[in-house]
């Protein structure tokens, strides 16, 4: 198949070669895709340095905004599937092979990682991510999406050429993830949750970000 791993990064030159590195390693071929979002550090020359073809906003639009341009790149290039993966050096590559397996035996055109599935491996996630954030941002977006998970903002997904053309991300911030869980369920797409490895680092998205999306889901609704 025609495999596309999706890379938005935002001055990720820390990470991002172990990044592509690692899903070169674990997909040799594939086409890696770097969105550089407005980066103001040496990103796009590290990831071209890594062997990932990278496309650039000129200003920092949010990992929605990297993601839309990536996969609508994906998808003019003659993707079969389309992989979204984090910049972060905290998802496992090895992932991507397993949810594209599932993908394809079970006849699925969406596979989203999880961290709360029996099977994830998460190590050093902090108490109030786990305890407090990610609880309360399931029941939002159950609420917004009326789709039941139990990772509702997992930076991990693999789609179809079929899912990608009938999913539309608007939301150029973090809202799209729940852009996207309620695209499932309105464009009556077959997906699963599937366990993936994350690895913590640092904290990443916090109470403000949470409310941030609340914010963006509800103008959404309206503009």
């Amino acid at each position: 198949m025609n495999c596309h791993i999706v890379i938005p990064a935002y001055n990720e030159s820390a990470t991002i070669g172990r990044v592509v590195g690692a899903c070169r390693s674990a997909c040799p071929q594939a086409t890696i895709l770097v969105v550089d979002d407005g980066s103001t550090d040496v990103t796009v020359d590290t990831a071209h340095a890594a062997g990932a073809r990278v496309l650039i906003h000129e200003i920092n639009r949010g990992q929605g905004a990297a993601l839309a341009t990536g996969t609508a790149w994906a998808l003019y290039n003659g993707a079969d599937v389309i992989v979204h993966f984090d910049a972060d050096n905290q998802l496992e590559a090895s992932d991507i092979v397993k949810a594209t397996e599932l993908l394809v035996r079970d006849d699925l055109d969406v596979v989203l990682g999880s961290r709360f599935v029996q099977g994830a491996q998460v190590v050093n996630m902090p108490g109030l991510k786990r305890w407090i954030i990610n609880p309360v941002a399931r029941i939002i977006n159950r609420l917004f999406t009326g789709v039941t998970l139990t990772d509702a903002h997992n930076g991990f997904r693999v789609l179809t050429r079929k899912a990608a053309e009938h999913i539309t991300i608007v939301q150029d911030r973090m809202a799209h993830n729940s852009e996207i869980v309620a695209q499932l369920r309105t464009q009556r797409l077959r997906f699963c949750e599937m366990p993936v490895t994350v690895r913590y680092h640092e904290f990443g998205q916090g109470i403000e970000g949470g409310v941030r999306i609340v914010k963006d889901l509800l103008l959404g609704k309206f503009v």
